[in-house]
């Protein structure tokens, strides 16, 4: 009888030793951007909301910075193979797998922080479709601030930048600026800095806060701020892992989503202040209030990559755009 208690009890131990292996759950997410970064901070409050909701039964560790290696072109087939399970991408570097990922960085588009919503919302089937097709599980995007001109000299004319090698995010970038008269050159953000010390570009198309957060005032006097997009980070997982997942699991993933991506949309309230503020401490200049002359030749300039995204999107690009239009006027 002992003995039959004795290995009952073992049984029941190794039935719930098993068991609770199986509860907990640890993945790493890769992100190119550095630990300060807005991105960052949304993934970081995504993984300490899931922690919470599940009671600690998954954990995520956090590579920021490129830690792990992977950019943001890598990590989309990084974690639809399972070599990640968790990244936060910027939407721009996945042109190349489909021109969906270059609307939230279409120039001048969505002027606003309403508007960029609004583009978001319209475009979020097509995100998780592209995904879902391949393996992967849409869970948020947040935006950047909007992108300006990095350089060691006021940007804030089409003469001034005539010939000025800057650094862009996208094709979108890339076809606006040498439309403008730039020489642009398209770099992932884990390559700009070190082209600016080797002084391999002039000047960089990025927000304030991708700027601020790299200390991009060791290589650039002034920031020209010409509002010209608000491009995209979305937050992606495995399915494979994410089918793996509880009903319960699932559930705290989507509300821990939520919580991270409301986080992020909420920043964009005081963060261009507050950038704008730690970069003048360090000596930048912020150069404002450019002309609408400028402004209009730039959105000119845009006209050709617009065209080309709509020729690459197809008929779908009209049915977006009226999506979008539609969900401006709510």
């Amino acid at each position: 009888m002992k003995h039959m208690l004795a290995t009952a009890a073992l049984a029941l131990g190794v039935t719930f030793s098993t068991q609770f292996a199986w509860s907990q759950v640890a993945w790493d997410l890769a992100n190119e951007y550095p630990p300060n970064s807005v991105h960052a901070q949304s993934a970081d409050t995504f993984i300490k909301a899931l922690g919470e909701a599940t009671g600690g039964e998954i954990t995520i560790t956090a590579h920021h910075g490129a830690a792990l290696g992977y950019k943001s072109v890598d990590q989309f087939d990084a974690v639809g193979d399972g070599a990640i399970q968790v990244a936060s991408s910027f939407v721009g570097a996945w042109a190349g797998i489909d021109p969906v990922f270059l609307v939230s960085s279409l120039p001048f588009l969505a002027p606003t922080v309403e508007d960029n919503r609004a583009l978001y919302n319209a475009t979020k089937p097509y995100y998780k479709k592209v995904l879902a097709d391949a393996n992967q599980v849409f869970l948020f995007a947040t935006p950047w601030p909007p992108s300006g001109l990095w350089g060691n000299k006021p940007m804030d004319s089409m003469e001034a930048i005539k010939s000025v090698r800057i650094r862009t995010y996208d094709a979108n970038g890339t076809v606006t600026l040498r439309e403008a008269g730039a020489s642009p050159i398209q770099l992932s953000w884990a390559d700009t800095v070190p082209q600016l010390t080797t002084n391999g570009i002039d000047g960089v198309l990025t927000s304030a806060d991708g700027g601020a957060a790299a200390q991009l005032w060791e290589h650039q006097s002034h920031f020209t701020e010409v509002n010209y997009a608000m491009p995209l980070q979305i937050l992606h997982m495995n399915k494979d892992v994410y089918d793996e997942l509880s009903d319960e699991q699932k559930a705290a993933v989507t509300e821990a989503a939520k919580t991270a991506e409301d986080f992020g949309w909420d920043l964009l309230a005081n963060r261009v202040q507050e950038n704008y503020a730690q970069m003048k401490e360090n000596g930048m200049t912020i150069v404002d209030g450019v002309s609408a002359d400028y402004l209009a030749a730039l959105g000119e300039a845009a006209e050709p990559a617009i065209a080309d995204w709509k020729s690459k999107f197809g008929e779908e690009s009209e049915k977006l755009l009226e999506a979008y239009e539609a969900g401006r006027t709510q």
